[in-house]
């Protein structure tokens, strides 16, 4: 019961996966490549029927030494192979066709549910059960497109296969007749039924040697992605590694990952190997037994040579179709992995957003430009407290610094206030998102030319002569000619050349509120006080918020919003000046 139920969950997966496509946009061309890769496959089909009548034909003129229509039956098949080899060319390309516009569709619906609502980082931050999700958008999506054509159209395949060759076996095999304790027994078409038990058989036998590769396969994805990953964020932090010389502890890391890739791939490539022997096996015996059951009609004169190989070949496409799950059943394995990833990633990344959504806090645009928090708590993912009712109101033209021990939430106070914070009760007024910046202690650069990176995210643009002013007063005037180098400038720059960077961005879209999260830690006082008065001249509009531990930026604000670790509060002062 329980492996029907497992299976009707399979089902109900892949057609929950398959038809967001076919009821899309894009159903219209979909279906006319699927009507098509279906009309070719049926053609296949049909002349594959051509082709066995074909050899009752050629080989009876061989048995009679009839050379006029030996050769006359030799050029009957030239053409016939040549139509074949048409129809399976198309079938084949189209197929690969409607695959790419499916994954590219599919890849897209993916990266946009990843990236809406800022899903990607709920997920990394709060979502446990979804790992390597790249891979999932990535390979899984490839995967599950080119496994469900190939099964739905292998399907089809076989079945049309079967309905044409079992009536033509049916005809050839004629009766069995024998008795049994003075009983005559008469079982008419005989072969279809011995086929039909060859392949029930070569079906069981394969189902219960391999059904542990599609757990086996599961798990074998998971750590093929995080052994990638593994090297990959020793990529990403390689400087930092370096000073540490952390490459023995890295080391370790990479060959305690590789050895259980490697313990269940062995695992994988002994079931293999049971179901290698298995197919070849059943393959083998599967050239030999046609004849070796239709070898007494023969002898009897009963039917002639060329009807004796049109029998061979006729049980061979019978039992070939019938025995399509035991040929495919590792790629099947493959493809029900595949299915449970990609579904567990579709209902973590919605689980996310539901869970995620700040469902206690009211979040809504202020009508003026001010910000309001009232009664609000800040929590922790396991439920501890940070801040607890606290109140504050935010005036656009009032610079506020942000101070606090480690630990007491200023960080958190600023992911609330981006709406990326889950974990908060209470009332919040906020202008619109267009109207707000937030700067990290460590700006985000994106892969691509520096001018793209300036003009992060890119819904505003400059002129090289502009980018050039705006670089010279923020201290990276030297990284002009570099404007249209791709790099990845993360690695290229320091710390506080990405900050300065940050700055640029800052002067460029001019928000109405831009929070700095020791956005200036790695810059000398010299350049914080430089890229600060430059914020305040050139961006008078601009409401800035900054939290940093620094004396010196108390100058370029005008209150201070405190927040106390021990009583969970926060407290408004303004700054008083010597």
């Amino acid at each position: 019961m329980k492996k029907m139920d497992d299976s009707v969950r399979f089902l109900k997966n892949v057609w929950a996966l398959t038809r967001s496509y076919w009821q899309s946009e894009e159903k219209k061309k979909a279906y006319l490549l699927l009507f098509a890769i279906v009309a070719l496959t049926l053609g296949v089909v049909f002349m594959l029927v051509q082709l066995n009548q074909w050899y009752n034909i050629f080989y009876s003129a061989l048995q009679n030494y009839e050379k006029d229509k030996i050769f006359a039956e030799l050029f009957h098949f030239s053409w016939l192979a040549f139509i074949y080899i048409i129809l399976a060319v198309y079938a084949f390309y189209l197929q690969q066709i409607l695959i790419i516009n499916w994954r590219r569709w599919l890849t897209n619906q993916y990266i946009d549910e990843w990236l809406e609502h800022k899903t990607y980082y709920r997920l990394q931050m709060f979502g446990t059960a979804t790992d390597n999700p790249d891979q999932r958008i990535s390979e899984d999506v490839r995967m599950f497109v080119e496994y469900t054509l190939r099964f739905g159209i292998g399907i089809l395949k076989a079945f049309t296969t079967f309905a044409s060759f079992v009536v033509i076996l049916y005809n050839l095999s004629g009766p069995l007749q024998f008795k049994v304790a003075g009983m005559d027994i008469h079982i008419p078409g005989y072969l279809v039924w011995t086929a039909l038990l060859y392949s029930i058989a070569g079906t069981w036998l394969t189902y219960k040697v391999g059904n542990k590769l599609v757990g086996l396969n599961f798990v074998q994805q998971k750590y093929e992605a995080d052994f990638r990953f593994a090297m990959m964020r020793m990529r990403e932090n390689a400087e930092s590694v370096a000073f540490y010389s952390g490459e023995g502890h890295e080391g370790s890391v990479f060959k305690k990952r590789f050895s259980l890739l490697l313990e269940n791939f062995w695992n994988i490539i002994k079931k293999q190997k049971q179901l290698t022997w298995l197919n070849s096996w059943y393959s083998q015996i599967a050239i030999i037994f046609p004849l070796v059951v239709a070898m007494p009609r023969y002898l009897a004169k009963e039917i002639t040579l060329g009807g004796l190989m049109q029998i061979s070949s006729a049980f061979g496409r019978v039992q070939e179709s019938l025995s399509y799950f035991v040929d495919m059943y590792s790629s099947i394995a493959e493809w029900q992995a595949v299915v449970e990833r990609l579904t567990g990633f579709g209902l973590h990344m919605r689980q996310v957003k539901q869970e995620s959504a700040q469902k206690d806090l009211q979040r809504r645009e202020s009508v003026g430009a001010d910000i309001i928090a009232r009664e609000m708590d800040v929590d922790l993912p396991d439920g501890s407290s940070i801040l607890h009712q606290v109140s504050f109101t935010l005036q656009p033209g009032t610079n506020v610094l942000i101070k606090g021990l480690s630990g007491s939430g200023k960080s958190t106070l600023l992911r609330v206030l981006a709406g990326i914070w889950p974990y908060a009760k209470g009332t919040l007024e906020i202008p619109s998102d267009d109207r707000i910046m937030f700067i990290p202690q460590r700006p985000y650069l994106p892969l691509g030319t520096l001018k793209e990176s300036l003009l992060y995210p890119g819904t505003e643009s400059r002129t090289d002569e502009e980018l050039k002013q705006l670089m010279e007063v923020c201290c990276i005037g030297y990284l002009y000619d570099k404007l249209y180098m791709e790099a990845d400038w993360s690695h290229v720059l320091s710390i506080g050349e990405q900050q300065r960077l940050a700055f640029v961005r800052a002067l460029i879209y001019k928000p109405l509120w831009l929070f700095l999260d020791e956005a200036s830690s790695a810059l000398d006082e010299e350049t914080e006080a430089k890229v600060y008065t430059l914020l305040m001249t050139d961006a008078p509009e601009t409401t800035l918020v900054s939290v940093g531990h620094r004396s010196t930026l108390s100058k370029y604000h005008q209150k201070v919003l405190y927040l106390d670790k021990e009583q969970k509060t926060i407290a408004v002062d303004k700054i008083i000046r010597s």
